[in-house]
């Protein structure tokens, strides 16, 4: 765990210093994703990304990051040229586009569950919390058949209760008949029967 989060920590100092150096203003970012994961102490596991799922204004609130600002993507590139990173390193994947989970609606007081890390002057970060991560990856890993997603999801270990929750949110996003099949579908064959007739 230590040894992953110091290798994110790293990219992020050296974020703050880039913004700073450029003279760019300050910034706030709401961190989904393996990043998270790691940074809470939730789930050890390697990650070469940091996930975007919001933006914060203490004045505005929650920001929608589609697109990300010219200033914070140009120390990202810096950034990635620095310590040979993806270029994209830095992303707004989660929240891309009318169909990204900002535009569609975050959890109820995701922000308020958020554990928060000052990088430096210019940089903020607010890593989401366990909560959340369960409502993102159950949407996530219907959506995308498994994988990964699910492996996150269950080593969150849900309660019956978190994943009638989290279901109920992701139902909103993606009323279909098709999607509530899959993911009652899903949740059977990850083992969590209890919940799929309750919603």
């Amino acid at each position: 765990m230590k040894y992953y989060y110091q290798e994110l920590e790293k990219a992020l100092l050296l974020l703050n210093i880039r913004l700073k150096q450029n003279k760019a203003p300050q910034y706030n970012l709401i961190v989904c994703g393996g990043s998270a994961l790691i940074a809470t102490n939730l789930i050890q596991r390697v990650t070469k990304d940091v996930d975007i799922v919001a933006l914060f204004d203490k004045d505005k609130g929650l920001i929608d990051p589609e697109p990300l600002p010219d200033a914070l993507l140009k120390a990202a590139k810096e950034v990635a040229e620095d310590l040979n990173l993806p270029k994209d390193w830095l992303n707004n994947g989660p929240s891309h586009g009318d169909g990204g989970i900002f535009r569609l609606g975050l959890p109820d007081g995701l922000f308020s569950r958020c554990v928060c890390k000052k990088i430096g002057t210019n940089l903020t970060v607010f890593f989401i919390g366990r909560l959340d991560q369960i409502h993102l990856k159950l949407y996530a890993a219907v959506d995308q058949l498994g994988g990964y997603h699910a492996d996150d999801l269950a080593q969150l270990k849900p309660t019956d209760e978190e994943l009638l929750q989290a279901a109920l949110w992701s139902i909103s996003h993606d009323p279909s008949e098709g999607y509530k099949q899959s993911l009652k579908l899903f949740l059977k064959e990850a083992g969590y029967e209890n919940v799929i007739d309750r919603f």
